[in-house]
């Protein structure tokens, strides 16, 4: 079992000093727009994995016109007592630790205590780029194997140091063919191993989210999503090599697990251009909570779940189903944020569930 306790912000965000205790398994936090009800989460969401959910630098979360900041959160895993700390220095140094013990890497907590946020601004998973889906997979496998994430960082390494020897041969006219050699070795090895990996996983992770979205949707709308990586082609070593070419004239890689994509279909059209506005957050939805219940699978308790401002994702109904399903999940901490205390109030009594409102 995990959960929050409490919480303490020092200089975060809208935050100067602010202290949260949590009582029930269901928190509600319900306040005006700019209130700090996404903050409070986010805070939750930093501990869980060292950085922001929004992709802010550290400096960007710092209390305006003040320099540092700090969190603390007291949660109990499996029944033990954790005290998570993170501090962001004047000078931006930032330093983390559980129970007093400090992290050399940050990504060691990775996959500790898990959470999974749903936030406005996901919609990004279905309508946006590859980047997004890959960052949504990469999060999902650097939770479940720390192996993952490891050579993921090493693999991007690489990728830089390729994309610098392509960037100086263009300007130089010639290129360090024994350098580049060794990168595409490195490149390939790492890639082919993460390949693998992402492949295994989602044979099954996708088959679990396409039955959550008829779950949430009532029908499956004819959805399909496949994974879509050049690496089905040919091995990656084999491709770096006939895309060199190309790749010196434009100054990148432009093969690798990097470009890897999640392709979503409805019958034989894409699904972000046929889809409704319903459909998408049916599908969102259900991606998110198929995260949630691999973690919950894997680690043998249930993680974290922040729901932020859901309730202007999907109708009534549907919201009174998704929050029957999670929020009487055996031993899960949910948190809700909603601009409407009464709203948020009903739902919760409908179904009949214990919980704290917080009113910012």
């Amino acid at each position: 079992m995990l959960q929050v306790q409490s919480i303490s912000l020092v200089q975060f965000r809208n935050y100067v000093q602010q202290q949260f205790a949590f009582t029930s398994k269901v928190v509600g936090i319900c306040g005006l727009n700019g209130s700090g009800k996404t903050n409070l989460l986010d805070a939750i969401y930093y501990l869980g994995f060292t950085k922001s959910y929004f992709s802010r630098t550290d400096a960007q979360n710092v209390h305006h016109g003040l320099a540092g900041m700090r969190l603390q959160g007291h949660f109990t895993l499996n029944n033990e007592p954790q005290d998570l700390l993170c501090i962001v220095r004047e000078n931006n140094k930032k330093e983390f630790s559980v129970n007093d013990d400090a992290y050399k890497k940050f990504s060691d907590h990775i996959g500790r205590f898990p959470c999974v946020m749903i936030a406005p601004d996901d919609v990004e998973l279905i309508i946006g780029g590859s980047e997004a889906r890959r960052k949504f997979i990469d999060t999902i496998l650097s939770q479940l194997d720390a192996d993952y994430l490891h050579e993921l960082i090493a693999y991007t390494k690489v990728l830089q140091q390729r994309n610098s020897l392509l960037k100086q041969a263009a300007e130089q006219g010639s290129i360090n063919e024994a350098l580049l050699t060794i990168f595409n070795e490195q490149l390939s090895q790492k890639g082919q191993w993460l390949y693998q990996q992402r492949t295994q996983f989602l044979q099954d992770f996708l088959a679990l989210a396409l039955q959550f979205y008829q779950r949430i949707a009532g029908k499956a709308d004819d959805v399909a999503i496949t994974y879509a990586s050049d690496l089905q082609q040919a091995p990656l070593l084999q491709l770096l090599q006939a895309a060199q070419r190309k790749d010196m004239a434009l100054q990148r890689t432009t093969v690798g697990i990097h470009k890897d994509d999640l392709t979503i279909t409805m019958g034989q059209s894409s699904f972000k251009n046929e889809a409704s506005q319903g459909q998408r957050k049916s599908l969102l939805f259900a991606l998110k909570l198929a995260e949630w219940q691999t973690l919950k699978n894997q680690k043998g308790f249930t993680p974290i779940l922040l729901l932020d401002d859901v309730f202007e994702k999907l109708d009534e109904q549907r919201m009174h189903n998704l929050l029957a399903w999670v929020c009487t999940a055996d031993d899960g901490q949910v948190f809700i944020t909603d601009t409407h205390a009464d709203r948020l109030q009903q739902q919760l009594q409908a179904i009949g569930i214990e919980h704290q409102l917080i009113q910012l």
